[in-house]
């Protein structure tokens, strides 16, 4: 039989819109503009929701009458498999509600301290996320990477681009640690290594950030690592520091200085965003703006591949055996317990 379609449950998400509507109809929203931008985002994304929900229902209820026509055919039971994949990926849509969930994202994987060890555990974080993008069908593109001394990545930037990109990743900051038997020694003692994660949305250009060209710190340097015949050759790496806020992006993978400060801007613009966003939730809910935190000794997830296999996540207890399937991308079920926990 086709999956049940318990798990078409558009009602949460009418609701919403209904309240929202009642939000856009206020004579008084655009008193405050950054409100109201995010109210009509918010509910742009929740009527595509809402929408991709009533496409499964109907693919859903057509399903059920062929099963009853033709239970043995090959393509009706190759559409249930489909149906039941699409299913598990309904599960996430009720649980995307902010306003930035929609957009692609920005993915940031730093080495902690600890040398080789450190840069290759990095590098197989970056892996697991590019194999993860690839699942779903997402487009991942360095934007800025930093090659490790003897192996590995210092640290390495992402773009990934597709629908829900910066939902499925957001509850993926924080510290990931590793324990296994060291490939860098040669007495093979068991060793525990450390990274960071950072995600924050790619913004488009209809969410206005004012940024003041003062405000602006703007240095070229020569690219490092592969990139193509340019690369050690000109100042076409770009590094733009906002001085009022501290924020530092860098991007040296564009083919020209210009595509990269251009690439450097996008990001500058999502992470003031991404601020700015962080300091509504800690007025609104401290718990939530801690999540945002970046601090080491405060890992999120365990990756245990000695003396056994177990992947655990600190956060909600979801754990996996399968240490290999999940650093080649199975992500969703702990991203899922993630999106569930934050909605409680």
């Amino acid at each position: 039989m086709p999956p049940s379609g318990g798990f078409f449950d558009p009602d949460k998400i009418q609701s919403e819109i209904e309240k929202l509507n009642h939000d856009v109809n206020d004579p008084n929203l655009w008193d405050s503009p950054d409100k109201a931008r995010d109210v009509l985002r918010k509910k742009a994304g929740l009527e595509k929701s809402l929408n991709e929900l009533h496409e499964l229902e109907s693919e859903y209820k057509n399903l059920v009458e062929l099963y009853d026509i033709a239970p043995d055919d090959p393509d009706v039971i190759d559409a249930i498999e489909r149906l039941a994949h699409a299913a598990h990926q309904a599960k996430f849509i009720t649980l995307f509600n902010d306003p930035a969930d929609n957009n692609g994202a920005f993915l940031f994987i730093q080495a902690g301290a600890g040398g080789t060890e450190a840069q290759d555990w990095a590098q197989m974080l970056a892996r697991m996320y590019a194999r993860w993008a690839e699942r779903h069908g997402f487009q991942c593109d360095v934007v800025e990477e930093h090659p490790g001394d003897t192996a590995g990545i210092k640290n390495i930037t992402y773009r990934i681009t597709g629908d829900r990109a910066y939902g499925w990743l957001k509850n993926e900051i924080g510290v990931h640690r590793l324990v296994r038997i060291s490939p860098f020694n040669a007495n093979g003692k068991r060793q525990t290594s450390f990274a960071s994660v950072d995600v924050w949305p790619d913004v488009d250009d209809s969410v206005e950030i004012e940024i003041n060209d003062k405000d602006l710190r703007i240095d070229t340097y020569r690219s490092s690592g592969a990139g193509g015949q340019h690369v050690n050759k000109t100042d076409s790496a770009v590094r733009i520091t906002h001085i009022p806020t501290g924020v530092v992006v860098t991007c040296q993978n564009e083919r020209s200085q210009i595509q990269n400060k251009e690439m450097a801007m996008k990001m500058l613009r999502s992470k003031l965003y991404d601020l700015e966003m962080q300091k509504r939730a800690a007025a609104e809910n401290a718990a939530l703006a801690a999540q945002k935190k970046i601090e080491w000794g405060s890992q999120i997830r365990n990756y245990v591949l000695y003396p056994y296999q177990l992947v655990k996540d600190v956060r909600t207890g979801v754990e996996k055996t399968d240490s290999g399937a999940v650093l080649d991308g199975d992500l969703d079920d702990f991203m899922l317990a993630c999106l569930q926990r934050t909605q409680q």
